[in-house]
């Protein structure tokens, strides 16, 4: 395909995101991998331009929060000798650093990471009301939309069909419901 950049997908984003200090945030050599770029080329960015990352935009991870990377998430291995701590971006330091890396792999890389903590979040709020309000009667829906998120998150791009299943189980009530996608090939005729 010449030049152009490999798609990124939403599931690419999601596998990165990690928990630390109670926020989603992916870690600098994580989205310096997604971006097609080094960690050095990323924290040389926040370096220059201070200003835009304010407090809550992104943050050094202390040693005992490296630790817990290191010891929970098998990638971050090598981690466990570098002399340099890790920086996290949160969901608004990823959108400002899109406004600093300027090229086609870059503005494709943050629609990916966009559209992965938009579904993230929906995928919460769906969840909370499903177990918030088990008598609403837009429970139903709820489960449904929470269905179709999850098969876009954990979506594979190799596969023609997914199936994504919720199972709750609400006291005497339980619900389940089944998602299946089919996928059309490149080649297949709209």
């Amino acid at each position: 395909m010449g030049n152009l950049p490999e798609t990124i997908g939403t599931k690419e984003v999601e596998e990165r995101v990690i928990e630390l200090r109670g926020q989603k945030v992916i870690l600098d050599r994580d989205v310096a991998e997604l971006y097609h770029t080094e960690t050095r080329e990323i924290n040389k960015a926040v370096r220059n331009n201070p200003e835009k990352f304010p407090s809550g935009y992104c943050f050094t991870l202390q040693l005992a929060e490296k630790q817990y990377v290191v010891e929970n998430f098998h990638r971050m291995e090598s981690l466990k000798k570098s002399t340099v701590e890790p920086r996290a971006f949160t969901e608004r330091g990823l959108y400002m650093l899109a406004t600093i890396l300027k090229s086609p792999k870059a503005t494709q890389t943050t629609i990916a990471i966009i559209d992965s903590f938009t579904k993230l979040r929906e995928l919460t709020r769906n969840i909370d009301a499903i177990h918030n309000e088990p008598d609403s009667g837009n429970q139903k829906k709820l489960i449904e939309r929470t269905g179709e998120l999850l098969s876009d998150l954990l979506d594979n791009t190799e596969t023609t069909e997914t199936e994504s299943s919720i199972e709750l189980n609400l006291m005497a009530v339980k619900f389940k419901h089944t998602v299946k996608r089919s996928k059309k090939h490149k080649a297949d005729p709209e």
